[in-house]
C-alpha cells in the first residue's frame, strides 16, 4: 500500500510541479499582454485588456487552483506538513 501512494504521490508531484511552470508562464504572458496594451494604447489596448482580464484570468484561476490542490494532496500523502504551524524543538 505504501509503494502505491508513494507512486501517487510521485505523479501528483510531476503534476504539481509541471502546472506550476506553466501557471506561472501565462502569469507572465498576461503581464506582457497589459505592457504592450499599455504602450498601443487606443480601443485596442482596450480589447487586449479585455482579453486577458475575461477569457485568460477564469481559465488560469481554476486550473491554478486545481493544481496547488493537487500539490497539497501529494503532501499530506508522503507526510509533509509544510503547512503547519508548529514550532521546532531545540
Amino acid at each position: 500500500m505504501k509503494k502505491y501512494i508513494e507512486k501517487i504521490a510521485n505523479v501528483l508531484g510531476w503534476i504539481f510541479g509541471y502546472g506550476m511552470m506553466i501557471s506561472l508562464f501565462i502569469g507572465g504572458i498576461s503581464a506582457v499582454g497589459y505592457i504592450i496594451a499599455l504602450i498601443i494604447g487606443g480601443d485596442t489596448a482596450g480589447a487586449i485588456c479585455k482579453f486577458i482580464y475575461k477569457d485568460v484570468y477564469p481559465i488560469l484561476v481554476f486550473s491554478t487552483s486545481v493544481i496547488l490542490l493537487l500539490g497539497i494532496l501529494k503532501m499530506y500523502l508522503t507526510g509533509q506538513f509544510a503547512l503547519s504551524a508548529s514550532k521546532k524543538k531545540k
